[in-house]
């Protein structure tokens, strides 16, 4: 048996790749009704002991730091993915058509796979994991295809803002992956749609305070 195996070695062979195959997200939140906008509402509502007040929103942009060690003993809730997602649903978006897609990666090996191809950094594989995609096609703008392109561009880039502000909120953190082999990417992910972006979220393995930021006066120019 082990000659046949070692004999059987030699001969050239190529290895066949896993497809992967991606199906439609269902949030764990469900209405009676096939109403997008009530569906929305009833994810956003969902889990929240009060609202978040104004003063709220601006401390979780002041305090949201980016992590790269995600603590693996701390599982995401399904609510928690839910509300994040919702959250990419309501950024604003060129005549609000929406000029994007997201793919929520579940799948270990994808998840390994997209480490590869985005630059070997190995935070990609964390316990939630978003690619956002620009979707051009969906813009229904009479407009030349570069235009309609960079409106998909910054209809992604939006929708994965207001997710990495939700899952601050939430309590989590996150990290910004936009150095990435986007053709690889594309392969990995079965999708002919050009990726933007990769968010990475979790529970950080030690909280940390924010990093100090320019100020004001170097950040802004006033034309009177």
């Amino acid at each position: 048996m082990t000659k046949a195996i070692l004999e059987y070695k030699k001969l050239p062979h190529t290895p066949k790749p896993i497809k992967i195959y991606s199906k439609e997200f269902f949030p764990s939140i469900q209405i009676e009704k096939d109403d997008a906008k009530e569906q929305l509402q009833a994810v956003l509502k969902s889990k929240a002991k009060k609202g978040i007040s104004q003063a709220d929103l601006f401390r979780i942009m002041s305090t949201r730091r980016s992590t790269r060690n995600f603590d693996s003993s701390k599982i995401v809730e399904q609510w928690q993915v839910d509300k994040i997602l919702a959250a990419a649903d309501t950024a604003p978006t060129a005549g609000n058509f929406q000029g994007f897609e997201v793919f929520y990666i579940k799948n270990k090996e994808v998840k390994k796979r997209l480490v590869e191809a985005a630059n070997k950094q190995p935070f990609v594989n964390a316990p939630v994991v978003l690619v956002f995609c620009m979707d051009p096609s969906r813009v229904k703008i009479n407009f030349p295809p570069e235009i309609l392109a960079k409106f998909s561009l910054q209809d992604a880039t939006l929708a994965a803002a207001y997710s990495q502000l939700a899952a601050s909120a939430l309590g989590l953190s996150s990290i910004w992956i936009g150095m990435i082999d986007e053709e690889k990417v594309k392969e990995i992910i079965q999708t002919k749609l050009r990726p933007s972006s990769i968010l990475c979220i979790g529970y950080p393995q030690k909280s940390r305070g924010p990093k100090s930021r320019r100020k004001l006066k170097d950040l802004v120019r006033v034309i009177e």
